[in-house]
């Protein structure tokens, strides 16, 4: 049996996300550790709702300021988990307006520039889907926000490989430099169980394969 393909299992997520949602503006994430390939497999995955108008946008544009995210401490795992975003902003600038058809901004802050950023505001129509990935999309108070969730997972040392691809990074998981990441994460993980709570679980090892996993949590 031939191995399913990216696109395969896109369709396949798409039809179990649109099953309860044929109509209407409708708000999806892609969640998963940093390095878990959520922007790729999600750019990827917007591209088969090809009857609806499709929004990407990512909660890193809503970081806060670095005085806000560091408070606690640069090598803080709970500063990483509890700090890094303005949820009250991406409810406020995004997902609120989006789902009640009003103006909405996909982002509000440059991470790198540590500065606000000025994005166009946009309109979706009656019928759109707004597809979000990021880190910590499934905690507690998020949960609510999504019609239809994913959790993207990696065995933790290929995530890290890739973070250190991208970004030049250590690729071991276990050094010093990688704790704040790694165990605030290992936070979000005992907090939220992203696992149990996403509506779908992808192993996404490989890019060009990844494969649905089904999990008997009784």
């Amino acid at each position: 049996m031939p191995e399913t393909t990216a696109p395969d299992l896109w369709r396949s997520l798409r039809d179990d996300a649109r099953q309860h949602h044929r109509r209407g503006r409708i708000v999806l994430a892609v969640d998963g550790f940093d390095g878990a390939g959520k922007t790729r497999f999600a750019d990827g995955f917007a591209t088969v709702f090809d009857d609806v108008p499709v929004v990407r946008a990512s909660v890193d544009g809503f970081h806060r300021p670095r005085a806000e995210r560091y408070a606690r401490g640069r090598t803080s795992p709970e500063g990483f988990y509890l700090d890094s975003y303005d949820y009250a902003a991406f409810r406020r600038e995004l997902i609120d307006p989006f789902r009640a058809g009003e103006p909405f901004r996909t982002a509000v802050w440059d991470v790198n520039a540590d500065a606000p950023v000025d994005v166009a505001p946009q309109v979706a129509g009656p019928d759109a889907v707004l597809l979000v990935d990021g880190i910590f999309l499934h905690r507690p108070e998020l949960r609510g926000l999504w019609h239809w969730s994913l959790w993207l997972d990696v065995p933790v040392d290929v995530a890290f490989a890739r973070l250190a691809e991208r970004d030049g990074t250590d690729p071991d998981h276990t050094a010093a430099s990688n704790a704040r990441y790694r165990q605030g994460q290992e936070l979000y993980l005992r907090d939220a169980d992203p696992r149990r709570a996403a509506s779908a679980i992808v192993d996404n090892t490989d890019f060009r394969h990844p494969s649905r996993v089904y999990r008997d949590f009784c």
